[in-house]
């Protein structure tokens, strides 16, 4: 592995970026002019049967996505303010959360960062939007939490978005993290203009550590597995890992890159099509029976956290919704995927 210093000077910003795609369109529906509406909603209307009421946040997907506007810089490609991005502040915060007995939440209403904490110190996954909240969301969560983020020992980056590694530069510059990404995902952020970028993230991170698909992330007593599930990015990392509940042991996946939000582009809904039906061999296999976001509409995380935080002795783990139940989920992720495959493919077929 090559290995590069990752120091980036300390950005401030007040806010947060969330793109609320889902939340302001009504309707499932392919998006207007996208092809061949009967075949695509077929896609749909298998993935909103499977969802029923209890998964609908994986649902969202399916919702038509919009067209990023770009707006050219020199040397960068930011992303247009369009009236799906919403700059909501303080109002944006959310309590960090003891999930499990080695995993916690640390995030916003929109992004989410977790921690895994091991016998020899801390593997957080995702750094957030920017420093700002690297420090006050990630590591003020921890001490509020009871954990030192000085034992963050390593920091996954789930995919080469900036609202998942805006905050790896301080969590580097303060807490002197290794920080793992796909090759593929750092080559693309290792390019003259970056593919989606805004004001409020934090600058990319310098290449560290490389994962490549299958990677064992060891660290004491817990190892991480790191799989390369291309869709979202072309190297968006999906983890798997033990979740712990007092004397119970559960499997969880946690979905490394979700929205459809690169555009028309047939050959990565391809490749997403195909990480979606992997992991959910791979989900069968190891008998995962919890499912996670990086974004808490998508597990519904806020409501999950909530009921956490009332659960009583005995009672249901809120989070743990079973094999049979993540298998739903990761069907429904597939179908939405295949209907706007769909609809790509025969668009293109009426142009030829």
């Amino acid at each position: 592995m090559v290995v590069r210093s990752a120091r980036t000077p300390l950005v401030r910003a007040s806010v947060s970026v969330v793109v609320a795609a889902g939340a302001v369109m009504g309707g499932f529906s392919v998006a207007h002019g996208q092809g061949n509406p009967t075949v695509s909603q077929g896609h749909i209307d298998a993935a909103t049967a499977v969802a029923g009421t209890d998964l609908r946040g994986w649902l969202e997907l399916c919702r038509p996505q919009p067209p990023v506007e770009q707006e050219h810089r020199p040397g960068m490609m930011s992303q247009k303010p369009n009236p799906l991005v919403v700059l909501l502040g303080d109002k944006m915060l959310a309590e960090p959360a003891k999930v499990f007995d080695n995993v916690y939440f640390l995030g916003t209403k929109f992004v989410s960062a977790w921690a895994v904490t091991t016998s020899e110190g801390i593997i957080l996954i995702d750094a957030l939007n920017n420093d700002e909240e690297a420090e006050r969301v990630i590591a003020g969560g921890m001490r509020k939490l009871g954990l030192d983020p000085a034992q963050i020992k390593y920091l996954v980056i789930s995919h080469a978005h900036g609202d998942h590694y805006g905050g790896a530069g301080h969590i580097v510059e303060k807490y002197h993290s290794r920080v793992l990404m796909s090759d593929i995902d750092w080559r693309e952020l290792e390019r003259p203009t970056l593919q989606f970028d805004n004001a409020l993230w934090g600058r990319p991170p310098k290449r560290d550590l490389t994962a490549g698909d299958g990677h064992k992330l060891q660290l004491g007593d817990t190892t991480v597995e790191l799989y390369v599930t291309p869709g979202h990015t072309p190297g968006t990392i999906t983890t798997v890992f033990t979740a712990k509940d007092g004397s119970t042991s559960h499997r969880a996946m946690l979905w490394g890159g979700t929205a459809f939000n690169f555009g028309k582009v047939a050959p990565q809904m391809r490749s997403y099509v195909a990480s979606a039906d992997r992991m959910a061999d791979l989900a069968a296999r190891e008998k995962v029976d919890v499912i996670m976001s990086n974004h808490v509409r998508y597990d519904a995380g806020l409501e999950r956290m909530a009921k956490l935080s009332a659960r009583r002795q005995g009672e249901a783990h809120p989070y743990v919704i079973g094999s049979e139940n993540v298998a739903r989920a990761i069907k429904v992720i597939g179908e939405c995927a295949r209907g706007f495959l769909t609809s790509f493919d025969t668009e293109l077929d009426a142009k030829k």
